[in-house]
């Protein structure tokens, strides 16, 4: 007697419904290792998780009442021959006052290398409140032999921060920035290998 007319049992049923969720939770599953890590940096941006600063367009309209000491770090990954640091080590801050700082690069090869700077606040609670109106984190950084920039970077201390039990004991802060080497360009800028001298 054929099969081809008896339904199928539930077992089997049941088995095709297995295997159908098993192949639906591995295509999610490797969908989602894609999207982690900018979803990771999209979380990290919008809630200033891991130290990561904010993003601003304008200064708030109203100053708030805590002064803040504000350090300045800068490093520069092994490979790279550029000397970085600030021109300020530390500034007293207002929350809600406008800041601007400059850092001053220098390219101490003999030839044109290019760079990306990341970047970071502690304590890690202090990145919701730190937002950057203008940054040289956002480009690449390009360097000609011995050329020398400075460039700035322009903040504020939300005045948030007074509201938030974690900060109440905080007195001070630090923006760190690393350079590290870019890959190469089509224009042949690429990263030095040489040691600073």
């Amino acid at each position: 007697m054929s099969s081809q007319g008896v339904p199928p049992t539930p077992i089997f049923r049941r088995q095709r419904l297995i295997i159908a969720l098993a192949v639906a939770a591995s295509l999610g599953m490797l969908g989602l290792s894609f999207a982690a890590v900018p979803l990771y940096r999209f979380f990290c941006a919008a809630t200033g998780f891991a130290g990561t600063p904010q993003t601003a367009k304008l200064p708030p309209a109203s100053r708030g009442l805590r002064d803040l000491t504000v350090r300045f770090d800068a490093n520069v990954a092994p490979g790279l021959a550029w000397n970085f640091a600030p021109e300020t080590a530390k500034i007293k801050l207002r929350t809600g006052e406008t800041a601007t700082i400059y850092y001053k690069v220098t390219n101490m090869s003999d030839r044109a290398t290019a760079a990306r700077a990341m970047f970071n606040v502690s304590p890690d609670s202090a990145g919701a409140y730190f937002d950057k109106i203008a940054c040289f984190c956002f480009s690449e950084q390009k360097l000609g032999p011995r050329e020398t920039l400075e460039l700035p970077v322009v903040f504020f201390l939300d005045p948030a921060l007074e509201k938030d039990a974690t900060m109440a004991g905080i007195q001070e802060i630090t923006l760190s920035y690393t350079f590290f080497a870019a890959k190469p360009s089509a224009g042949g800028v690429v990263a030095d290998q040489e040691k600073p001298f």
